[in-house]
């Protein structure tokens, strides 16, 4: 077999993208779909010229001309559909926040040992090549012992009013940064503290500010606003420094990579990293992913760029940060 026959579970906004990415991925075949909302389900099944239409994911899991799926459901529905997915047989890209809980972490981490198919974890930003450089530089050496990292990760105010009903800016999007300084580190978090800031009254606050401590000393601070006044011309203002004795590594993503001036919408600086559009599929880090997940569910074996326990550990230090939001009080982990 040199081709995965992949169904998606999930078909809200990244699910969407997911099925675009998926379609431009030649180890991939976007075979089947599920959701719930019947009309959204007959829309993209026509977009993506799609047969296998589910309503209840079960039915997907069930055909055995599946050989894998990708979940991108609510954070808080993941943990069941991900175990009866392995259950399955089927290999499993389930995307980030890997679960709501940290005991739903482990729960699928159990699932995922001895299971036919593999897991992994959607964490976008390890594929992201400046990233993966600086990681590159950080195993040799070049800065030494690393001392203090920084992270900002802002988005417009136009994006997020849905999402702010769903999922916080610290587990929704500082887990990113929060998952790189794990990875870059190879450290430990073993304390955080949080402050929020609520700005339109929605389910979940629109800034978080986070500090973490690692247990080799370092510290962290994490920038996550999710309200960037309306007419923001990129996507995502993302950077990161990591400070080590020996010297410094300054990551810049947008703000702008690609400056695009019209008449009509001024200046505009839309996403060429993580899912840029191209001949009507999404390329970029998410498709790398995807690459990375088929290579390795072909050849039978176990991602190693992003494992489960890495994702949990990520999502430990989330939550222990809102937690700390919360009560105004710093949260050892």
């Amino acid at each position: 077999m040199d081709r995965l026959r992949i169904g998606v579970i999930g078909l809200g906004w990244f699910g969407e993208i997911h099925c675009d990415a998926i379609i431009g991925t030649p180890s991939l075949e976007l075979a089947s779909l599920c959701t719930r909302t019947e009309e959204r389900l007959n829309e993209l099944g026509k977009k993506y010229g799609v047969k296998k239409l589910h309503k209840d994911y079960k039915d997907m899991l069930a055909d055995p001309d599946i050989d894998a799926v990708s979940i991108t459901t609510m954070w808080d529905q993941h943990t069941d559909i991900t175990i009866e997915a392995l259950k399955a047989g089927k290999h499993v890209f389930l995307e980030k926040p890997m679960a709501s809980t940290v005991a739903d972490c482990e729960k699928i981490i159990a699932a995922s040992k001895g299971a036919k198919g593999i897991l992994q974890i959607g964490h976008i930003v390890r594929f992201n090549p400046r990233y993966r450089a600086a990681k590159k530089a950080i195993s040799e050496g070049a800065i030494g012992k690393i001392l203090s990292l920084s992270s900002r990760r802002n988005i417009p105010a136009a994006w997020t009013p849905e999402i702010l009903n769903k999922i916080g800016p610290i587990v929704g999007d500082a887990i990113h940064d929060t998952d790189i300084m794990l990875w870059l580190t190879g450290d430990t978090i073993v304390s955080a503290y949080a402050q929020t800031t609520d700005m339109r009254g929605l389910k979940y606050p629109d800034i978080g500010q986070t500090m973490y401590r690692f247990k080799s000393g370092a510290t962290a601070t994490l920038e996550t606003v999710w309200c960037m006044p309306e007419h923001t011309p990129f996507d995502i203002d993302e950077r990161m420094t990591v400070i080590g004795t020996e010297g410094l590594i300054h990551i810049q993503d947008t703000f702008p990579n690609l400056g695009i001036v019209t008449k009509t919408t001024g200046v505009r600086s839309p996403d060429t990293t993580y899912w840029p559009e191209f001949d009507g599929y999404r390329g970029g880090a998410l498709r790398e992913e995807f690459l990375y997940f088929a290579d390795c569910a072909l050849r039978g074996i176990q991602p190693t760029v992003s494992t489960p326990v890495d994702a949990m550990r990520a999502l430990e230090a989330t939550l222990a940060a809102e937690e700390s939001a919360r009560t105004g009080q710093v949260v050892k982990i």
